[in-house]
């Protein structure tokens, strides 16, 4: 390995790996997800890891959405520090809402991007290319010490921007559907091969929460998925590479006794109490992918039109009982480590089982095909942390999802384990 001095990322200090570090992000990862896979036999190799290495639960950061939690686990640090604080923002200065999938919103560099710089090989592979772009900043494809690439795009990867030509081909497997298991088996496929192959010293596997979306943990759909993951895990693991596995955020059920979404259009409701319009409600879960949760999540942000009464409109909005909690931002900057100015005037938080839509005829629930599953809220924010080493970790809510790379380089710090 070719790694003899620590890497600084951010201001945390990441141990030099003697092994391949890698970090698994299991997206939408509620934990009861492996309680009942392992509780049926389906994962051994998980069972046996947690029973042998390090066994702990973790928060990820508000909102439990994927982007910022993926961006969090890669530079090891909360959205305020990062920038990437939902799929989708407004910008008050332009009126527009963009997807923040652009690496311009990136304030920080990523712990792949630092390892590279000093010497090392990073391999990264998720599912949708909404993050490949965002994972992959700061990298270069020159030297073969790169690769960064999506399943979902893996039919048109080149050499000179991912690191390797025709990804799908390389693999030996077809490019996926969007909406599959079939996308995060390509990404755990890939990181078996490139362990095998082309040795990294540090990798990063990121998935999609399809499934999640839509099965519940006690579903086939669910359990298959979780014993396809371990197959692959038992191949990584047995290659003496040091892993952590998480997840960017949990999974709860969001729909009423007859299965229809449980949502409150906070919108309507603002429009109601202030004019048509005159505020303005984001939902930063929204993004190209919205067939299998219908942009309906449990964390949203608002714009107030000047002049309103925002104290008022805080208490009126805690009284719903759809609400778990609302705060203004400067109580969501510190409370949750958020980009002052990426955010509205007030952030609101639904309870477990309920959503935040904007208005009703915005949202096009006809292709939830299941009862709605979703997450962004604090409901969400408990993910598995899982080592296969036993080193010392803390417990959330000290531990977070984005200690990943720390924990997993200090893992792969430990000992010169033979190939």
């Amino acid at each position: 390995m070719p790694i003899k001095n620590p890497v600084v990322a951010n201001d945390r200090t990441y141990p030099a790996p003697k092994t391949c570090a890698i970090a698994i992000c299991l997206d939408g990862c509620e934990p009861e997800y492996l309680e009942v896979a392992i509780a049926e036999g389906l994962m051994p190799t998980l069972k046996r890891i947690r029973e042998t290495g390090t066994d702990r639960l973790a928060h990820s950061v508000i909102p439990s959405f994927t982007n910022p939690n993926n961006m969090s686990i890669a530079t090891g640090r909360p959205p305020a520090v990062h920038g990437i604080c939902g799929n989708f923002l407004y910008e008050p200065e332009t009126g527009q809402e963009v997807m923040m999938n652009d690496v311009r919103f990136l304030r920080a560099p990523t712990v792949f991007s630092k390892f590279y710089d000093a010497g090392a090989r990073v391999a990264v592979v998720t599912a949708k290319d909404k993050l490949r772009a965002l994972l992959g900043a700061g990298l270069k494809f020159d030297e073969d010490r790169a690769i960064a690439f999506s399943s979902e795009r893996s039919g048109d990867t080149t050499k000179a921007e991912h690191g390797v030509d025709k990804a799908s081909d390389w693999l030996g497997m077809p490019v996926p559907e969007v909406y599959s298991a079939d996308l995060s088996e390509f990404v755990f496929a890939a990181g078996v091969k490139l362990l095998k192959e082309w040795k990294p010293d540090v990798m990063y596997l990121s998935t999609t929460d399809y499934i999640q979306h839509k099965f519940a943990p006690d579903e086939q759909g669910a359990k298959d998925f979780y014993a396809m993951f371990d197959r692959y895990l038992t191949e990584l693991d047995a290659m003496g590479a040091a892993i952590v596995v998480t997840a960017d955020h949990g999974m709860k059920p969001k729909h009423d006794a007859n299965g229809d979404p449980a949502v409150i259009y906070v919108q309507d409701v603002l429009d109601e109490w202030l004019g048509e319009a005159a505020a303005r409600v984001i939902l930063p879960i929204t993004d190209p992918y919205v067939v299998h949760h219908g942009a309906l999540g449990s964390f949203a942000t608002a714009y107030l039109p000047s002049g309103a009464d925002q104290a008022d409109i805080i208490a009126r909005l805690r009284s719903l009982p759809e609400m778990l909690e609302v705060v203004d931002k400067a109580t969501a900057v510190e409370k949750y480590e958020l980009p002052a100015d990426r955010i509205g005037d007030i952030v609101m938080i639904s309870t477990e089982n309920m959503t935040i839509g904007t208005s009703a005829h915005r949202h096009d629930l006809a292709a939830l095909k299941e009862p709605l599953r979703s997450h962004g809220g604090l409901t969400e924010q408990e993910v598995p942390f899982i080592v296969n080493r036993v080193i010392d970790l803390p417990n959330a809510p000290t531990l977070r999802n984005f200690d990943a790379f720390f924990y997993a380089t200090t893992a792969a710090a430990l000992e010169e384990v033979p190939a």
